[in-house]
């Protein structure tokens, strides 16, 4: 059997390829009004991925538009749980009413990196998750408190890499503000997509190599080379013989 992998992204936040990267991912995560998306965008995406066969999921964030969710926050406990009950109960209704599935949720932004390291935060995305979207998946980095917690609620847990981001010698996301964050060039994005797939490695940023063993791998929809980034690494896991498929 042909090595299998995921490859999803961040969709529903405005950007101008949402159609034309739709057609090449297998699974999206879709804003649901966080820190971007509205109705529109939601049925939007929804529409795309359903023509697509895409794999639809919520990307629910800290209410926080005016920083996109990448802000660290102190929102938590019951606060928090409301803010991500509304918008996923918002992008469940429209895709109920569209017929389609959502398959998987995942965190966004700050929230994603602080529930990495926080378990109470952890465990507030996974009653959402529970609550909200009981048949789902959580996408999210692999060995975190976001596992754990999936595992303990018998919740499926889909371990995620990134093919444009740094990664810190401890399996951190190297943060946004730093130089070297963010891998911009598709040819880059490709070797390390191509390098997290076949051996569920990835080489840090101080040029060690740190062991991710995941089943996804994540092309930010607003990165602006995110299209060809994309293409690329669909065309080169092909060629090495590895079947792109959603996780469910």
């Amino acid at each position: 059997m042909s090595k299998r992998i995921d490859l999803n992204a961040d969709l529903g936040e405005g950007c101008a390829f949402d159609a034309e990267l739709m057609a090449v991912v297998t699974s999206c995560n879709i804003a649901c009004g966080g820190h971007a998306g509205d109705a529109d965008s939601m049925r939007t995406a929804l529409r795309l991925a359903l023509e697509n066969g895409v794999a639809a999921g919520a990307h629910p964030s800290f209410p926080d538009r005016e920083n996109f969710g990448r802000t660290a926050s102190d929102l938590s406990g019951a606060a928090l749980e409301d803010a991500l009950t509304e918008q996923v109960s918002n992008l469940k209704a429209l895709a109920q009413e569209m017929g389609v599935s959502l398959t998987h949720l995942k965190p966004h932004g700050a929230l994603y990196n602080m529930a990495a390291k926080d378990a109470q935060l952890a465990q507030s995305i996974v009653s959402v998750l529970a609550e909200q979207l009981p048949e789902a998946a959580l996408f999210g980095p692999p060995e975190s408190e976001l596992q754990i917690a999936a595992n303990a609620r018998e919740i499926p847990f889909v371990a995620e890499g990134f093919a444009d981001r740094a990664y810190e010698a401890d399996g951190r996301l190297r943060d946004r503000k730093l130089d070297g964050a963010v891998i911009h060039a598709p040819e880059d994005q490709t070797r390390q997509a191509l390098k997290i797939a076949t051996t569920q490695l990835v080489e840090t940023y101080d040029g060690g190599a740190l062991a991710l063993p995941v089943a996804t791998i994540c092309v930010h929809g607003d990165t602006p080379a995110a299209l060809d980034a994309a293409i690329a690494i669909k065309a080169v896991l092909e060629d090495h013989g590895i079947a792109l498929c959603p996780t469910n």
